[in-house]
């Protein structure tokens, strides 16, 4: 998967966010914008331990490095690319994602996500959207980091990350090398996944299989900053249960 994000103020986006019932939202607000980077914010949600769930925006980058200006401290993106944490790794020890797929899962609501294909010396950039009312979230892990502001009361920080799976076989022709784990409240994956509870790795085994839970339309465009259609869109179904 690369890394860029579509979270738009969406029906779809709304709903999931009212179903997921969160109980503490950011004070900055969720995160919107039909063009999110790594290393950008983006809004994520996950359970605490007394099973309520709440929003937090968050680096997307899973490993920060921690710098003191003065007695303020401030995260900044690691050296080591980690906005995405692939599937083979969550077992691996001392891998970043190793204690946070066991105890730190977060989910991203979002309409859609980029790919792209390198093909020789050009890139072919593709937009995938769900349909208007749907909901799409991608699964992830969080971290939180301690630090103090400039008058040094302590805050945390919060990253994350996107987990990333095989291909997708409908998605070869638009990205070669990964897809987003992608999960549904329709099946039972979304919650899943946001299980503070669930902590063993076999029960979350079956979700890290490549899945399409939802209907895309797939755009070609000139390039993602400015989002100018560069071919006819097409659909790409869900998977057939």
């Amino acid at each position: 998967m690369c890394g860029r994000l579509n979270v738009t103020d969406s029906p779809g986006v709304q709903a999931l966010c009212e179903q997921l019932d969160i109980n503490l939202w950011p004070q900055a607000g969720m995160r919107f914008s039909r063009f999110i980077r790594a290393t950008d914010r983006v809004s994520v949600v996950f359970e605490q331990d007394d099973g309520q769930r709440v929003m937090k925006n968050a680096i997307w980058w899973l490993l920060l490095d921690k710098h003191n200006e003065g007695q303020a401290s401030r995260f900044r993106p690691s050296r080591y690319t980690s906005f995405n944490t692939r599937y083979d790794k969550l077992n691996t020890p001392r891998s970043a994602g190793y204690h946070a797929y066991r105890h730190q899962r977060c989910v991203i609501p979002a309409a859609g996500f980029g790919e792209t294909l390198q093909n020789g010396q050009q890139k072919i950039y593709h937009d995938l959207t769900v349909d208007e009312h749907d909901s799409l979230a991608m699964g992830g892990l969080y971290r939180q980091w301690q630090g103090y502001d400039e008058t040094g009361r302590p805050f945390t920080e919060y990253s994350c990350s996107v987990v990333t799976l095989p291909p997708h076989p409908s998605l070869r022709s638009i990205h070669t090398k990964a897809s987003p784990l992608m999960l549904s409240q329709h099946d039972g994956s979304l919650a899943l996944w946001l299980d503070r509870a669930t902590t063993a790795p076999q029960a979350l085994h079956a979700l890290l299989r490549p899945a399409l839970r939802h209907h895309f339309t797939a755009t070609p465009i000139d390039r993602p900053s400015s989002w100018q259609p560069a071919g006819p869109s097409f659909r790409i179904p869900a998977d057939q249960n």
